[in-house]
């Protein structure tokens, strides 16, 4: 008995010191949750028809694509957004079949009409598609979103679907939110075009836009007067590069006036695209274009190898910062509306914490007393064990990063009541082994051994609809979950291995003929 405490006794310092030393100081170690530190509620509404607009661009893309490698005569293709049709127009009805042909090797596109004239054709884009990409686009905006708030750096945030359409986002102890609302809701698709140079821009401006091109503008405020004007540019409505070759987008500083601008780099598809673009149109002018707006219009002096932009719009080094972030996480699929914003204060949080703690104290109390009244000097060993219980969870919630809830601290408390179960188990088995005429040592020894498999059972079918509730739950029910994980673990250990090491411990140091239990 004595060699197993050598090694035991260090294990449980090592494992008390170390929970110590993870949990210390507490208050920057333990992160709060927005119900105790206050912060920002937002409930986004992904607007999916738009992402089933740009598939149809994009389709819209892909299909002149093929039909041009076959060599085939169109007078045009065009996308019907009210029913999610692509309207095929022929020049001549020889070309009809083999578009026809084409069209096939669109599974999710079916014929749904043809034109009197026999040029023209209809199809229409399946249900289950529409469906599909719907879908696509709110789990991809809630990833896109989680990547920019993680490099926000907001710490434990909550993002999670909401239905069938909408993102729940709650960021605790945020001090800006409309930088933050700026950051999430962008949707930041980032394209590049050509500047319209054969048409006239006043023409444009008067209402003659040619069906290939389009308006959009430049934000340009006079750092003066602070006067913000937008300049109109005439672009070509099809982008010759995307944000989706993008790999990195970082701020950096001009060498002549010390102003921020991002820089871009591409990966190896983007490049050459990027190259081959340059090279074209030497002379020309390229627009930078973020969510419609532009941002720069450089004139392209010479080809431009290695895949590398930058974006300049006269930023604050926050702007070009937050910018680089948006970039990097990614566009959104489609954009996303703000259908509630609530700044949630602190004062809740800190009265909340002060109660919480409270009745964690009071708890404990009463718990200590009754078992140190009811159990005596056996009570006193398994308030001690408790004790400890308290700093391996603190320690344990520390390790993991886990941000403390309303529903944690209910977790806790839950806990403070459930750890000394297992004491009680053990002590009712050991008064049964004295009663019976055994010796203390061998009361001891039968009480922990008999105990162990009914502990064992009432913590695995507790700890098991813990990791349910952490699986399926939300935030709140989240938090609670990881509190009584992490308090049926520590409980465990305490109350089975340590209580048991102070008692051999005791009966080591001297000869025990009764035991206070």
């Amino acid at each position: 008995m004595y060699r197993d405490l050598k090694w035991k006794i260090p294990l449980i310092l090592a494992v008390v010191f170390g929970a110590v030393w993870l949990a210390y100081p507490l208050k920057e170690k333990i992160s709060l949750g927005l119900d105790l530190q206050g912060g920002m509620h937002l409930l986004l509404e992904v607007k999916v028809e738009k992402a089933v607009e740009a598939s149809l661009e994009r389709l819209v893309d892909d299909i002149k694509r093929d039909i041009s490698d076959d060599d085939l005569e169109v007078d045009r293709i065009k996308a019907i957004h009210d029913g999610q049709k692509i309207n095929i127009r022929m020049v001549d009805t020889l070309d009809l079949p083999p578009v026809k042909k084409v069209l096939e090797s669109y599974s999710f596109l079916s014929l749904s009409g043809e034109d009197s004239d026999g040029l023209g054709l209809v199809y229409q884009m399946s249900a289950d598609q529409i469906k599909q990409i719907e879908e696509n686009a709110v789990s991809q905006g809630l990833e896109t979103i989680r990547n920019r708030v993680d490099q926000f750096g907001v710490s434990e945030p909550t993002i999670q679907a909401q239905g069938v359409r909408r993102i729940l986002v709650q960021l605790p102890g945020v001090k800006d939110p409309e930088r933050a609302i700026n950051l999430i809701g962008k949707t930041a698709r980032l394209e590049f075009k050509l500047l319209d140079e054969e048409n006239s821009l006043q023409t444009a401006l008067a209402g003659n836009v040619p069906e290939d091109s389009e308006i959009l503008y430049q934000r340009v405020e006079n750092k003066e007067t602070g006067e913000v004007t937008k300049e109109p540019f005439l672009l070509k409505k099809r982008a010759v590069l995307t944000g989706e070759t993008l790999t990195g987008a970082e701020i950096r500083f001009d060498t002549d006036f010390n102003e921020p601008y991002v820089a871009l780099n591409f990966n190896s598809v983007g490049a050459m695209i990027f190259q081959q673009v340059t090279r074209e149109n030497i002379k020309k002018r390229l627009a930078i274009v973020l969510d419609s707006n532009v941002y720069s219009a450089p004139v392209i002096q010479d080809e431009i190898p290695g895949g590398r932009a930058q974006i300049t719009g006269r930023f604050t080094s926050e702007e070009a910062r937050d910018l680089a972030i948006i970039l990097r996480a990614g566009a959104l699929p489609a954009p996303v509306v703000i259908l509630e914003n609530r700044t949630v204060g602190p004062s809740l949080g800190k009265d909340s914490i002060e109660k919480g703690i409270t009745s964690i104290i009071y708890g404990g109390v009463l718990v200590v007393i009754f078992i140190a009244l009811y159990y005596k000097l056996s009570g006193i060993i398994a308030v001690t064990a408790l004790s400890l219980n308290i700093v391996l969870l603190a320690g344990a919630l520390a390790y993991f990063g886990a941000a403390l809830t309303l529903p944690g601290i209910a977790g806790i408390i839950l806990t403070v009541g459930m750890a000394i179960d297992a004491n009680v188990l053990v002590f009712e088995r050991i008064r049964e082994e004295i009663r019976i005429g055994k010796t203390v040592r061998a009361a001891i020894d039968a009480g922990f051994s008999k105990a162990f498999r009914t502990i064992v059972d009432a913590n695995i079918t507790t700890f098991i609809a813990a990791v349910v509730l952490f699986q399926f739950g939300t935030g709140p029910i989240k938090g609670f979950a990881i509190t009584l994980c992490i308090g049926i673990a520590a409980s465990m250990f305490t109350a089975v291995f340590v209580s048991r090491v102070i008692f051999d411990l005791t009966m080591n140091q001297r000869k025990l003929d009764k035991l206070s239990i």
